[in-house]
Parts: structure tokens; sequence; C-alpha cells
């Protein structure tokens, strides 16, 4: 049981946002590590060598950690941050998601269009929904969030559309699988930095 009441998820990892000083699952944080020429370095996939320093996926906590030289006491070392830091792990988040959403849609589990989409969340497939930030309104309130999974609203047609190998997506779905998995990970992280859900009308949206 973890602080409100909430389960945690097989005892995942936790870790300290530098900013918040609040200790929380990994999978809301965003790890860096300090560079050999003393720049902060954003590592998505967690696997750069080196202390890791710890931020919540918050665009202001990021700013925050910049401006105030947070990122240097963390380390306990003069380091800097790159300038627009937010910008940058933002465009590196929406690069994962949507390479993810293209692996899972070369292994069959992802669907895009509105009749496949619908189909697979009528047949109980889908474990995730995703939709376009930039779609209508009426035609994403017409699909619902799959029961017990997740609905997604942090890319544009167009990121979305690359995922599929197409100019503009506004829906899209994924079966259950380890790449969905890692989608809702990043997505999840993703939606932090861009801080709107996309103004999703689809009924039943967690």
């Amino acid at each position: 049981m973890s602080r409100g009441g909430l389960i945690k998820e097989r005892d995942e990892p936790e870790r300290r946002c530098i900013v918040t000083g609040e200790v929380q699952p990994k999978r809301g944080l965003i790890r860096f590590v300090a560079g050999p020429d003393g720049t902060v370095v954003p590592d998505l996939a967690e696997k750069l060598p080196g202390r890791g320093i710890w931020v919540a996926a918050d665009r202001s906590a990021l700013d925050k950690a910049a401006a105030k030289g947070l990122f240097s006491r963390a380390a306990k070392a003069p380091v800097k941050a790159p300038e627009g830091l937010a910008d940058l792990v933002e465009a590196a988040l929406a690069r994962r998601v949507v390479e993810l959403v293209s692996l899972a849609r070369k292994s069959g589990i992802a669907v895009a269009g509105f009749e496949k989409v619908k189909g697979w969340l009528a047949e109980g497939r889908a474990k995730v929904l995703l939709q376009a930030s930039d779609g209508s309104e009426r035609g994403k309130g017409k699909l619902w969030t799959p029961p017990g999974g997740r609905w997604f609203g942090c890319l544009t047609a167009s990121e979305l559309g690359l995922s599929f190998g197409r100019d503009h997506v506004i829906h899209g779905a994924l079966a259950a699988g380890g790449l969905t998995d890692k989608v809702i990970l990043e997505a999840g992280r993703l939606t932090g930095l861009r801080g709107h859900d996309g103004g999703n009308t689809a009924s039943g949206k967690e």
C-alpha cells in the first residue's frame, strides 16, 4: 500500500523526485545522468551508466529543476541542463511512443481506423485506446475506453499516423502484450509533459 491508500503494483521500484522530494513509482519519473561534459542527459531507456537523477514527468518540475540548479545539487557536482530541457524530453518521449506503437502494429497487436478500432473494442480485444489530441471531439466520443484498459490522447493525428505508416490517424487500438505495456508507460510520461488529455470525450475514459 502506497501513500494515499493506493495499492502498489507488484512492488514496483520507486525513486525520489529531486524537485518535489516525494518518493514515487519510477513509471511516473524520468531518469537523468550527468554526461562526460557536465551536461544533464535524459535517460529515457534507463540504461545509461552513472548515478541516476530522477524528476517527475511534469513540465513544471523539469523547468524548476533546470532553473534552480537542482541537478547540480543532486549530482553533488556542477552540471548544466541544456536549453529547452522540457521540450527536448517531450520530443524524445513522443518519438518513443510513436516507435513503440509502430512496432506493435508490425507485431499484429495494433490497428487504426474508426471501424477497426470499434470492432476490437466490441470484441474485448483492445487494451488501449489511442486518439489524436487534435481529432474531432464528436468522432472520438463515439468510442470508449476498454474496460480495465487505458485511454491516451497525447499524440497528434500526424504523430499517430507515423506509427501506422499514414499521414494522419485519429483512432488506434492496442491488444494486450509486452509492447502495449511499454506504450502505456511512455504515453503516461508523455501525457505528464504535454499537460493535457487531448480533450477526450470517449465514454468511460479513465
